[in-house]
């Protein structure tokens, strides 16, 4: 009796680890493909019935295809991802939102796509650098007044200096309009609810 419940036990174990070894790599193969721009296999990935590789992100820095098209010319691609389902707000292995990504990249294009399909504009990275910060430290105005105008809080501090994009645009005496931008920008009357992830 007891070499039939061990036989058992041995063919679950075997089942059960080609499927979690499966999903890695599908992950894996769709993020190749994404990086790749390649839209076909990306699109039968996806099209797979109880697909959920949207999401999928790097074992090794968390990042997921919207991390990794932030850095590649273009929106398109990075627009059909966030169509198919892609979550605007997901985080890497530093925190980093795809938003964060977009603005310390500069793109506006990005940053635009991403607040149209709901993305935060207040989430932080782990070091509490929300876009609008990170907008005011590469003196971008036309960012800084879009990230305002759609409700990104001027007064959210970093976990790195304790200071809110007011503060850095406050300090910088070079870019005199952005000092101003901030300074005429109203005053929230509360704190984002996330200002970052908590270690």
């Amino acid at each position: 009796m007891k070499l039939p419940r061990l036989l058992l036990f041995a063919v679950a174990m075997s089942v059960g680890v080609p499927v979690a070894a499966q999903q890695t790599s599908q992950g894996y193969k769709f993020l190749e493909a994404v990086e790749k721009e390649d839209g076909n296999t990306v699109t039968n990935m996806l099209d797979t019935p109880g697909s959920s590789v949207v999401n999928a992100k790097q074992v090794t820095s968390g990042k997921a295809a919207l991390h990794l098209l932030v850095t590649h010319s273009g929106s398109l691609f990075f627009q059909f991802m966030l169509q198919r389902g892609a979550d605007p707000n997901i985080r890497d292995d530093k925190g980093n939102t795809p938003m964060v990504l977009a603005a310390l990249a500069g793109r506006e294009d990005l940053v635009r796509l991403l607040l149209t399909y709901k993305a935060n504009p207040n989430l932080g990275n782990a070091g509490g650098q929300t876009p609008l910060i990170l907008a005011v430290a590469n003196r971008d105005v036309p960012l800084a007044r879009l990230l305002l105008t759609e409700g990104a809080n001027p007064d959210q501090t970093d976990n790195l200096a304790g200071m809110s994009a007011r503060d850095y645009a406050k300090r910088d005496a070079r870019n005199p309009i952005l000092a101003q931008l901030l300074a005429t920008a109203p005053k929230t009357a509360r704190r984002a609810t996330v200002a970052g992830p908590k270690f």
